[in-house]
């Protein structure tokens, strides 16, 4: 709570934005982030990256792009004001949406993710910390719920190219998408109709078993959220 309260609030004079570079870059490892931005293209509408520096955010805006998403939730690093901050300098619209990267996807978000993609204003970016795990799984759910796509299309939004470990805790996306696919995509049955009369999250949790090798490569060495 200490530190969403030191970075949830307007930046002030030259100090505080000092300090937020520096938080971004060497607590967040944002400094990692601007040799390696983990950027790639979804759909003519949506872009998926890693949290966006203010340089990005403007290459983005310059780009043409009108909306970020940001998946992370908590205020807790100068990430965040340093976003907030470019965003309203270069005319871009911030939305919030929480994913978990190492939990079943909560029944009420995905059932109001429809009304969520809708109601963006393209093109959008979306951003996690890494851009690996909770940016793929917004990235695939957006194939699947807005373009229709099959999983099996959809998946490859969770693949090592952007970095995701899918025996690693962050697996449990990988094993919501297999879920979905087995009882509901071979089944005939929608999207919205599987989360809401099918999808059991509590037994998907139980049932998942991720590597603890997997674990801690994730977790530990590359310290994903």
């Amino acid at each position: 709570m200490a530190r969403i309260a030191r970075w949830d609030r307007e930046l002030g004079g030259p100090l505080d934005r000092v300090r937020a570079w520096t938080n971004m870059l060497f607590v967040d490892h944002g400094i990692l982030r601007l040799i390696y931005p983990n950027r790639g293209r979804v759909s003519k509408e949506l872009w998926r990256s890693s949290q966006p520096s203010p340089g990005q955010v403007a290459w983005f805006a310059k780009a043409g792009g009108k909306t970020i998403v940001n998946l992370r939730g908590g205020r807790e690093h100068g990430s965040w004001p340093l976003e907030r901050d470019a965003c309203r300098r270069h005319g871009i619209v911030l939305k919030d949406l929480v994913l978990r990267s190492r939990e079943a996807p909560d029944r009420e978000t995905l059932l109001g993710l429809r009304r969520f993609f809708e109601d963006l204003e393209y093109p959008a970016l979306v951003h996690c910390k890494s851009g690996a795990d909770r940016a793929g799984l917004f990235a695939a759910l957006f194939r699947i719920v807005r373009e229709g796509a099959s999983v099996a299309e959809a998946r490859r939004e969770l693949g090592p190219r952007y970095g995701h470990f899918r025996h690693a805790k962050t697996g449990i996306l990988d094993a919501f998408l297999d879920t979905y696919e087995r009882e509901g995509e071979s089944q005939g049955l929608s999207f919205e109709a599987w989360v809401r009369d099918v999808y059991d999250p509590e037994a998907l949790t139980r049932s998942f078993r991720p590597s603890l090798w997997s674990t801690l490569m994730a977790d530990r060495l590359l310290r994903r959220e």
